[in-house]
Formats: structure tokens, C-alpha cells, sequence
């Protein structure tokens, strides 16, 4: 280090002064714990913005429950009526096993019938194939066949041993056999409509149901009296 003397201006002293013409040149130096800020990182702002997210799905689903519950009241009152538990055949009576009991909302498009009529509707045929299922309204039932469109009787004589011994009683279907002269068979699907009184000899006389493309063919072969009738499936 080298230290010099000057005379001082203008006076009779000397002032020393001490120059380092070799020291550093001071730094500051921050305090500790006050360092610069730093911005949150993308974790704590996804913490952060979690409990907003979850509050609002909670709302959601509050409110969904909610207009389901105001869209279920609207729909009106649910009723108890009449539906089929099996499948029903044209002509066929119900019974009691074809019917079961189930509640739906009250719509005024729909008018099945209500439960408490089920006595009533037990005995009644089909006035067409009804399905399991289905709901039974008042159109689907009569105290006696129709026709419907396309449909004719035709009369059918049979004797003894051409009938099956289960009595024919309307609604029942049948399969007529005609057999040619050279033996060959032939089958027509038909349902009773009414049955005439047995004879002493076991001879019957009834109507069954067919298609009208089929009346004639059938007329045909109960003429010739080399039929037979079978009992088809329920």
C-alpha cells in the first residue's frame, strides 16, 4: 500500500491522507430472507382452484337431482293397470295367468285398462294377437270373436275319428290335413270360431277362421272328407 503527503491549500499543516488505490469497491449485500419473490408454481394454483371445482360439480349434480325430481312429479301420478304375462292368440280367452299387474305414470295417450277390471277381463277373448308385455286395453278384448279385415269362415263337417278328443271350443287353433289321392299331404292353420253340437255318432260340425286367399282351398278338401283335424300349439 503507498501512502502519501500533501500540503494542505491555503495553510501551514499537512493533512494526510491515506488513499487505497488497490481496494475493492464496497458490494451490497441483500438481507437475509428478503430475497426476490417468486410466482407460485402451476401445482399450487391447481391446489388452489381444486375445492372451487368440486363446490361447483357438487352444485351440478344438485341441481340435476333436483329437475329430475320436478320432471318425475310432472309426468302425474303412476296407476296400477293390466298387462299380459304371455302371449295371447287371436280368439283365445284370458285366464288368469295371462294377466299380471304393473304401475306406470297416468299419460293421456295411453288408456289400459285399470286392475280393478281384471274379473272382467278374465273369460274375454283376444280381438287380436297380443303380446307378453304389452299393456291390455279395452279394444283388445270382446265377449265374442270378430273377423277382422281379410278374414272369412268356413264350415267344417268331421266326423268321429277325424276330430282330436279334446273338445273344440272357438279360439282354439287347429291344423287341418287334407291328403290326395295319390297320398300326399297338405296343412292349413285355422282357429275355431264356433263349434256346432257333437252327434250321438261323434260327428261335429264347426267354423273356423281362415285368410281369404285360403277359404276356397279349404272348402275344397272338408268336400272331398279326406281331412283331418290336429290341435296346434297355444
Amino acid at each position: 500500500m503507498e501512502n502519501r503527503t500533501f500540503a494542505a491549500s491555503g495553510s501551514g499543516t499537512s493533512a494526510t491522507a491515506t488513499a487505497s488505490s488497490t481496494a475493492p469497491a464496497p458490494v451490497a449485500v441483500p438481507e437475509q430472507g428478503r430475497g426476490a419473490p417468486r410466482t407460485p408454481g402451476r401445482a399450487l394454483g391447481a391446489r388452489r382452484r381444486r375445492p372451487a371445482v368440486l363446490a361447483m360439480a357438487v352444485a351440478l349434480i344438485a341441481a340435476g337431482g333436483l329437475g329430475g325430481a320436478v320432471l318425475y312429479n310432472s309426468t302425474g301420478q303412476r296407476i296400477t293397470v293390466l298387462a299380459l304375462a304371455r302371449d295371447v292368440p287371436w280368439g283365445q280367452a284370458l285366464t288368469e295367468g295371462d294377466l299380471v299387474t304393473v304401475r306406470i305414470a297416468s299419460d293421456p295417450a295411453l288408456k289400459p285398462l285399470d286392475a280393478a277390471d281384471r274379473a272382467k277381463a278374465i273369460g274375454m277373448r283376444a280381438t287380436t294377437d297380443l303380446h307378453r308385455g304389452g299393456l291390455l286395453t279395452r279394444s283388445d278384448l270382446a265377449q265374442s270373436l270378430v273377423l277382422n279385415p281379410g278374414q272369412l269362415l268356413v264350415g267344417v263337417a268331421a266326423r268321429r275319428t277325424q276330430l282330436p278328443a279334446t273338445r273344440l271350443q272357438p279360439g282354439l287353433p287347429v291344423i287341418v290335413v287334407y291328403t290326395s289321392d295319390g297320398g300326399r299331404s297338405e296343412t292349413l292353420a285355422a282357429t275355431v270360431f264356433n263349434a256346432g253340437r257333437v252327434d250321438a255318432d261323434g260327428s261335429q260340425v264347426f267354423d273356423v277362421v281362415v285368410n281369404e286367399a285360403d277359404a276356397a282351398r279349404l272348402a275344397g278338401w272338408v268336400a272331398t272328407g279326406r281331412i283331418q283335424v290336429v290341435l296346434a300349439p297355444r
